[in-house]
């Protein structure tokens, strides 16, 4: 029997409007289906690791549509809970980063929101499961899919699944009178992988970052702060075995300087620096090399391979439109060759 990786989260359906009124005068707006854990399961069925999605869907047409879509990429969506009455949905205009004020949420009372403990059968779910991803957004949306959270945390871990968490931080989300870092740890102390960046680590986990860092900070002293915030999660989350963080840079005009660092057994290993004059889609990078992560530990590469393969993999979905990446194993490693 395989192995299976499980990835939950939202599905999402992005509206990606032309501004300057275009998308107004043309009757048209693209639209991508995605969702941070979905775009991690896509990048690893085109990798060839065994994956399954389970997010929450309304009983509609639409959700049908949804789920074939999703079994067309390779990855099973047959386990997927139906309830609710709407699927969620974000706007971002087209060339804007999730990270900053372009993007407008309309997720409020989605199927996925109202996901509470006791309304989805998670042994079924994580049936010949061995590892089960989710990230920061689930738990951003209220308390009641905290709980949910929490409640398939525990089972998976009852039953010896390996577990990663992305902390991916949405400003415009955790609206419900919770900051992050009152919930984050509870779900933390769970997870035997842990990727985000160090200021990710401050705000989610209450690992603060050093005063002396600055945008001026040099390379050597980000990879310094890096060990340290490494070392001190480790700490206060002794489940978790591996540590990952990204950095990612404005290369004005229009580029990006990219490199990244994988913790585990008291060791840093650091990527290669990537860059690139101008940038394609900045959505989906993170869950790319969450996608790289999770391939390489997989499949038992050594931390160096797995650290090198995560972020050149982030690092090509930068020159690729859309939510989720395309490339293959062969792709990755052919670019990845190239800054070497």
């Amino acid at each position: 029997m395989q192995k299976i990786v499980c990835c939950f989260g939202e599905i999402l359906l992005r509206f990606s409007p032309q501004l300057g009124g275009e998308w107004i005068k043309n009757a048209t707006m693209p639209v991508f289906v995605g969702g941070a854990e979905l775009n991690v399961a896509t990048a690893l069925a085109n990798w060839n690791v065994p994956v399954q999605y389970t997010s929450v869907l309304p009983d509609n047409q639409l959700s049908v549509e949804l789920k074939q879509y999703i079994e067309e990429k390779g990855i099973s969506a047959d386990k997927m809970p139906c309830f609710g009455d709407r699927i969620g949905t974000y706007y971002l205009p087209q060339g804007a980063d999730l990270k900053n004020a372009g993007v407008i949420y309309d997720r409020a009372h989605s199927a996925f929101w109202t996901l509470a403990p006791g309304k989805v059968d998670w042994d079924s779910i994580l049936e010949n499961v061995s590892w089960f991803h989710f990230s920061a957004i689930s738990p951003a949306l209220n308390e009641d899919v905290v709980d949910a959270c929490e409640e398939v945390l525990k089972i998976a871990k009852s039953k010896g699944i390996t577990v990663s968490v992305d902390l991916n931080y949405r400003a415009k989300l955790w609206k419900y009178g919770k900051q992050p870092v009152e919930i984050m740890p509870r779900l933390a102390q769970y997870c035997d992988v842990i990727m985000g960046n160090i200021w990710a680590a401050d705000w989610l986990l209450g690992i603060p970052v050093d005063a002396s860092i600055n945008p001026d900070s040099t390379q050597e002293e980000y990879l310094a702060h890096s060990i340290r915030t490494a070392e001190a999660i480790q700490k206060q989350y002794p489940q978790c075995s591996v540590v990952a963080h990204t950095f990612r840079f404005d290369a004005p005009p229009k580029g990006i300087l990219y490199y990244t660092t994988l913790f585990t057994n008291g060791q840093q290993y650091v990527s290669p620096t990537f860059t690139i004059d101008e940038v394609v889609d900045k959505v989906g990078s993170g869950d790319c090399f969450m996608g790289g992560l999770i391939y390489g530990l997989y499949n038992e590469k050594s931390p160096q391979e797995v650290i090198n393969y995560a972020a050149a993999a982030a690092f090509g979905k930068l020159n690729e439109y859309g939510d989720a990446t395309k490339q293959s194993v062969e792709q990755v490693e052919n670019l990845l060759a190239k800054f070497l």
